[in-house]
């Protein structure tokens, strides 16, 4: 796995949760991205995205982990195969990684990132944990 050096600023900032862990998870990591190639965009994209994206094309990586709606799209215009944060958690529970995706989609609720709940539902339903909820 490699971050993009925009992604590593702003998930490193002091205020975001889990700052200092991600910090030092990532360290050696960090790829500077040579952003002279052209790739779509819209003008909303944020530096963080664009660079993920770039680097995606230039790794001809598998996947770009991306949640962002906006994001997604202009990924999906360049051909940028995606999963988002919740595939990733249904990835990981059919590998055996993680016993239930419930409890990381409630912790992500209660940070700063907004879930559709039908999105949720969803998953909820993919990983066998619906029941009754």
């Amino acid at each position: 796995m490699v971050v993009p050096e925009e992604v590593f600023t702003e998930a490193i900032k002091s205020n975001k949760p889990e700052a200092q862990l991600i910090n030092n998870y990532l360290q050696g990591k960090v790829i500077k991205v040579d952003m002279d190639d052209f790739i779509y965009l819209d003008g909303y994209v944020d530096a963080g995205e664009t660079e993920a994206m770039k680097l995606y094309k230039t790794l001809s990586a598998d996947k770009l982990l991306i949640d962002d709606k906006r994001g997604r799209k202009i990924a999906k215009l360049n051909n940028i195969s995606i999963i988002g944060s919740l595939g990733i958690l249904i990835y990981a529970k059919q590998l055996g990684l993680i016993q239930e995706v419930k409890p990381r989609i409630e912790k992500i609720i209660n940070s700063a990132v907004y879930l559709d709940p039908s999105l949720i539902a969803s998953v909820l339903e993919i990983s066998g944990e619906n029941h009754g909820n």
